[in-house]
């Protein structure tokens, strides 16, 4: 890891979104996806305080938010719980961390089947995904379903192509933007 310093810094955004968290626990009881965390939202938000930075990304607590907004919603300091996890995702993608690979992998997969084709196209998404893993046994935990799927005409058998790539200019539009917003 980094030194001190840098780990601290990282965090300054999702501490200035947390600091003034009473630690009610309403963002952990209202959380639907809670009883699959190691760690619930609430003590999340004190890691993040107390700098543990090595603990809150061996954590899978923010990767498992499904961004549902029931904690922003209910919490009674009016945080955005739901931007901060979103915002340690983010620091998981951009540091490229070893534990947060798949998740990075299956996210960039699946919006680059939306920027070709302005949706899904579940096969290609999925055969992308699986060859991004580089483990040729990990597909085989999905068969089971993959088939379930195809036998109820859910996916299509369709090979990857190009797309006609009519969203790119919204996708680089969006980095650009963001770009600016971090420059700022």
């Amino acid at each position: 890891m980094e030194t001190i310093e840098n780990e601290t810094d990282r965090l300054k955004p999702i501490q200035k979104i947390v600091q003034s968290c009473i630690q009610c626990g309403t963002c952990s009881g209202s959380c639907p996806n809670e009883f699959a965390m190691d760690y619930t939202p609430r003590t999340l938000w004190q890691m993040v305080l107390a700098n543990e930075t090595d603990d809150i990304f061996q954590s899978r607590t923010f990767t498992l938010c499904s961004a549902c907004y029931y904690c922003t919603l209910r919490c009674p300091r009016g945080l955005e719980l739901t931007d901060a996890m979103a915002a340690l995702k983010q620091l998981a993608v951009e540091e490229n961390m070893p534990r947060h690979r798949q998740s990075t992998l299956f996210y960039k997969n699946f919006v680059e089947s939306v920027r070709r084709h302005g949706r899904v196209r579940e096969m290609e998404f999925m055969t992308l995904y699986f060859l991004a893993l580089k483990n040729p046994l990990h597909p085989f935990g999905f068969a089971g379903l993959g088939a379930k799927l195809f036998m109820k005409k859910k996916i299509d058998l369709q090979l990857p192509s190009r797309g006609t790539g009519k969203l790119a200019p919204l996708f680089d539009k969006v980095a650009e933007l963001e770009k600016l917003e971090k420059e700022a």
